[in-house]
């Protein structure tokens, strides 16, 4: 009996010293990805990674783990045009294999949500302009144009929509004045915009865009998802 209680606290001592080790290399990991994530077309000002499942050993030793959760914020871009700053991008990835020596990281799906303000949808419409919530999932976007010499300030209710996996669209919904020759299109030149989201980690891709008090929510996704090269 002795020695049986004897092997049961060895295999305590054992299992902890094991899950501390675990840990412990886990945490060493996720601090290492955070330093070499490299994101296409631009840079974020923090990175956060968290890698699930347990045993992390197990995983690593197999070049291949069932989930990540990566954080991205104040990502800064450095697309040609007027790019739009993206203030947090959450992902969550899944099947992600590593690639020789741990120098890339591809994820066979991804889901994920990035968050743009106002204030940086401002600084992407042209000089001038600003963007604010218009209520009931709308945009208000106010610009001056000048009419007769004179400039006359005009605000409309706009609609965001998704262009294609990188772009969005601001569009007004009836500008004032429609219907005279050539004001409405002046007015629009100030008021009606595409901007990239350029930066994101290479294979996601803008899905849904939902407008809220606080600023844009983007629904993200993408196969084949590349963090590192």
């Amino acid at each position: 009996m002795r020695a049986l209680r004897i092997l049961l606290v060895l295999l305590v001592v054992v299992g902890g010293l094991f899950v501390a080790a675990d840990r412990l290399a886990l945490h060493f990991a996720e601090s290492e990805a955070e330093d070499r994530v490299r994101i296409s077309g631009g840079s974020a000002g923090t990175t956060e990674i968290s890698i699930k499942g347990f045993p992390f050993l197990t995983q690593l030793a197999a070049s291949e783990f069932g989930q990540v959760d990566v954080t991205l914020k104040n990502m800064k871009t450095e697309a040609a045009g007027r790019a739009i700053r993206v203030g947090e991008v959450r992902a969550r990835l899944h099947d992600v294999k590593l690639g020789s020596g741990y120098s890339s990281a591809t994820a066979a799906r991804a889901t994920g949500t990035a968050v743009v303000s106002y204030a940086d949808l401002t600084a992407a419409a042209e000089d001038g302009v600003t963007v604010a919530y218009g209520g009931d999932g709308k945009v208000k976007v106010t610009g001056t144009v000048e009419i007769l010499g004179r400039p006359i300030s005009r605000s409309v209710v706009s609609t965001v929509t998704r262009v294609d996996a990188h772009t969005i669209k601001v569009r007004a919904d009836e500008v004032p004045g429609e219907g005279i020759p050539g004001l409405e299109q002046l007015v629009r030149t100030r008021t009606d915009f595409e901007g990239d989201i350029d930066g994101l980690p290479e294979g996601l891709g803008l899905r849904k865009i939902q407008v809220t008090e606080n600023g844009l929510e983007i629904a993200l996704n993408g196969s084949d998802v590349s963090l590192t090269g």
